[in-house]
């Protein structure tokens, strides 16, 4: 299905000030505050490099709301991955990248008017923040684009 260009630039610009209403979300389970930065916004649009396709980033801005209310109202976690993971650019000198230990969350919940399961991830790099990475269902969509909740967490 072909998207309009005036319609998807809406719907990205309400996600975003949605988004960049608040520097931070209050986690109950986390007992402290999960920042919204720029790379999580930025994820949506992107994975791992390459931009998603419109229908797949207007899916998740589009559930962007719910995401955020999870992360206010969850008090558990249904998953948790450690990895030791390529952060950063590329050195000028020997092309490596820095590897550093990325941790994920996973928050799952049934919400919204539609009762959608909604799985929100969080991320932190290191010993830094907590922060909100991305949204996705938590089941798989009628035409598959969506990816499973058997691959990693990280990966969305």
């Amino acid at each position: 299905m072909e998207i309009n260009n005036d319609y998807f630039n809406k719907k990205k610009e309400k996600a975003r000030e949605i988004y960049s209403a608040q520097k931070t979300i209050y986690s109950p389970y986390f007992k402290t505050e999960i920042i919204l930065n720029s790379d999580g916004f930025h994820h949506l649009q992107f994975s791992a490099r390459r931009e998603r396709s419109k229908n797949e980033q207007l899916f998740k801005l589009n559930l962007l709301p719910l995401a955020l209310e999870i992360v206010r109202k969850s008090g558990t976690i249904q998953e948790y991955r450690k990895l030791l993971t390529p952060i950063g650019k590329k050195s000028p000198r020997d092309g490596s990248i820095k590897m550093k230990e990325v941790e994920y969350w996973g928050l799952v919940a049934i919400i919204g008017e539609n009762k959608i399961k909604t799985r929100t991830v969080l991320r932190r790099i290191g010993d830094g923040n907590i922060a909100f990475w991305s949204v996705m269902l938590y089941s798989k969509r009628k035409n598959g684009n969506q990816k499973l909740f058997t691959e990693g967490i990280e990966d969305e």
